[in-house]
């Protein structure tokens, strides 16, 4: 077969596993982004009990392997009577292991910002959260775009293991159709042409957004 006639043969099963891969990196990044956002706040800004969850959260999710997590959520779990669909074990590790990165790096950018902001907002009034939430915190998601954007890539390449526990996204897909015609070199192909085109098409659109939300003053380096 021509690599044209895999196209045609390929693409109806690869895009209904691109709109499964689309909708984990998507759900994924955005709980990720709600969760890591208090195990920032908890790590920074809470008390001890808190900091030291929040911490022994993060590092514990950043230690170990995805996959490890996820075959703990697909396969021990039913040990315990707690079985889920293999979508929903995907989603729920790619969304704590993405909270725990952007956690981290929305630390960075906390720290990035001067003590003095929130020295200046305590001596005018303001209490500790409410200098965060209306002074430190807008900046530092501002600042943290350009990791947003490569963890926004890494998810979207990482639910291609989520094939691994039988969840339909594209590279099941793509092992799918490769296994009935036996082309394997140029369905894998295409289908890294596939992720290598919406990667492109994120770091465009995250650049759009740095651009237009970097804070006045600062330098953005164009990638």
């Amino acid at each position: 077969m021509s690599f044209w006639q895999i196209v045609l043969v390929s693409m109806p099963r690869l895009l209904n596993g691109l709109t499964v891969t689309l909708y984990m990196t998507v759900f994924s990044a955005a709980v990720g982004l709600l969760l890591g956002i208090i195990l920032c706040l908890g790590r920074v800004y809470g008390n001890k009990v808190a900091s030291l969850l929040s911490t022994g959260f993060i590092e514990l999710i950043r230690g170990t392997p995805m996959l490890v997590q996820l075959f703990i959520l697909y396969y021990g779990l039913p040990s315990y009577n707690i079985r889920l669909t293999p979508l929903l074990a995907a989603l729920i590790g790619f969304s704590i292991n993405s909270a725990a990165y952007q956690a981290e790096y929305l630390r960075g950018s906390i720290q990035s910002i001067g003590i003095g902001q929130m020295k200046a907002a305590l001596s005018i009034g303001m209490k500790k959260w409410q200098a965060v939430r209306l002074i430190i915190l807008p900046q530092a998601l501002r600042r943290v775009i350009p990791a947003w954007t490569n963890e926004f890539i890494y998810l979207l390449k990482y639910t291609s293991m989520a094939y691994i526990i039988g969840a339909p996204e594209m590279m099941a897909q793509a092992k799918f159709v490769a296994s009935r015609n036996f082309e394997f070199f140029k369905v894998y192909l295409l289908t890294a042409a596939i992720y290598l085109s919406i990667v492109w098409t994120i770091s465009f659109v995250f650049s759009y957004f740095e651009r237009k939300l970097r804070i006045p003053g600062t330098v953005v380096t164009e990638r």
